[in-house]
């Protein structure tokens, strides 16, 4: 609080204003042998603009110097809380950082990766304008040692687009649409979203479906807030919680509960692995649905006990929901450019899964 003077007609008058204090952001960093990056990612949370912060660092079991590098900055820097992870895994050091955290905002870092210098003010600046029950992101960009792979490129590029129209949810059946370590929120929120409770991994994609489910509304930052570095080393290189980049098993039982319509028919469209392994897990949940490819050498043939269709056999359906099991990015193409030729006549919802 301060106070000041004015004065009226001769006459001084006290006023009294109250100065709002920015609202703590916690930090939260699961750190597994990191130690090449992680004196520069420190820096980096060391160096924001926003200076009310506090970063709870989680050592989740390293063997290299890593405990040593963050025990240094702890010691440097008060705003810098250090607890070992008796557990072992990122989600049992995130439920460990949780439980330290005081912060009214809540975000994720990873420990080799880079926060540009604005980061916290444009993710905590965008939540405050905005209010509970938001999400704040924003453009990222891929850091690396040697030429990163198309897939990377491509997966940026979709993510940021996705960031400019903050139109998230309507891909999030294709691949995890919030990157894990650039998003920030109420603390409220994400207790009500249930926080790290859930033990399902990856637990970045499942807590971006809760995110959805729960109705959180995501503002996108049209600007690069965060440097994801990739190296031979990456926990999602490695781990075999991330080998299988399909994640059919997290997609299929959040579709099912969240966006689809028993009462209107169901198209898969698609015949190779992947559009057979979802038809396996739909013909478990004892779920009819017509099965359609654009592969003539397909159509005909009995797969599952399911007649292959033509995709033009779609036409034949006034309304309906369509699973596109289907990766190619030329592909995907056409088949957009069909389903908008016909959509005067027939209302085709179609969730791309690949």
């Amino acid at each position: 609080m301060f106070c000041g003077f004015t004065f009226i007609n001769g006459f001084a008058f006290t006023i009294f204003a109250t100065m709002q204090k920015k609202p703590l952001i916690s930090v939260l960093m699961p750190v597994f042998n990191a130690g090449p990056w992680l004196e520069e990612c420190l820096q980096s949370i060391v160096n924001q603009t926003e200076t009310n912060w506090e970063l709870i660092a989680i050592d989740d079991q390293s063997t290299d110097n890593s405990f040593d590098i963050l025990k240094q900055f702890a010691q440097e820097n008060e705003r810098i809380q250090l607890f070992k992870n008796q557990s072992k895994g990122i989600i049992p050091a995130l439920q460990v950082a949780f439980q330290h955290a005081k912060g009214a905002y809540i975000t994720r870092m990873d420990a080799d990766d880079l926060m540009s210098a604005d980061k916290l003010e444009s993710l905590s600046t965008t939540l405050s304008e905005n209010g509970p029950g938001h999400l704040a992101t924003g453009w990222v960009k891929y850091i690396s040692p040697t030429n990163l792979g198309d897939g990377y490129l491509r997966y940026e590029t979709w993510l940021n687009n996705l960031c400019s129209t903050s139109n998230h949810y309507q891909d999030i059946y294709r691949e995890c649409v919030i990157p894990s370590p650039c998003w920030m929120c109420a603390r409220e929120d994400l207790i009500r979203v249930g926080a790290f409770d859930s033990t399902t991994y990856p637990e970045d994609y499942d807590l971006c479906f809760r995110f959805y489910k729960n109705g959180l509304k995501v503002i996108g930052i049209q600007k690069v807030l965060h440097f994801w570095r990739d190296h031979q080393e990456r926990t999602s290189r490695n781990s075999p919680t991330y080998a299988d980049q399909r994640y059919f098993d997290l997609k299929l039982p959040y579709f099912l509960d969240l966006d689809y319509n028993p009462d209107l028919p169901l198209v898969l469209w698609g015949t190779g692995k992947k559009g057979k392994l979802l038809a396996q897990k739909l013909i478990e949940q004892q779920i009819t649905f017509h099965w359609v490819t654009n592969n003539t050498k397909k159509i005909g043939l009995n797969i599952y006990d399911i007649q292959i269709e033509s995709f033009k056999d779609i036409s034949k359906l006034k309304t309906a929901q369509a699973i596109i099991a289907v990766a190619a990015p030329d592909d995907q193409k056409e088949i957009k450019q069909y389903l908008k030729q016909i959509e005067s006549d027939h209302k085709i919802s179609p969730f791309f899964f690949c």
